[in-house]
């Protein structure tokens, strides 16, 4: 197990958490820190996810609203498990 982070939650209310290192395996025990508090936990990724990219921090489903840096960003277009990849294929931002 590693002391270095690689998943980070910006705010105790947010369902994803942000990949921040590069190379991140499926099986992988991530440590997993909340920016706001630096309190932290452990998931594990259920796929290879690319730095930058989302991880559900719970179950999500379609129509579910995501939530990041405590704030709505978009709507679940598809399903993703606890620990799995969240990004285009099945997340649709406010943004575009």
């Amino acid at each position: 197990m590693t002391n270095i982070p690689q998943l980070l939650v910006h705010h105790p209310d947010d369902n994803v958490g942000v990949v921040v290192v590069e190379g991140l395996k499926a099986g992988t025990e991530m440590l997993c820190v909340i920016t706001h508090d630096n309190s932290d936990f452990r998931l594990t990724a259920k796929a290879d996810i690319p730095i930058g990219h989302k991880v559900a921090l719970k179950d999500l489903t379609t129509g579910d609203t995501v939530i990041k840096y405590g704030e709505d960003i978009g709507k679940m277009v598809g399903a993703a498990g606890t620990g799995e990849h969240v990004h285009t294929h099945n997340l649709k931002t406010k943004r575009w």
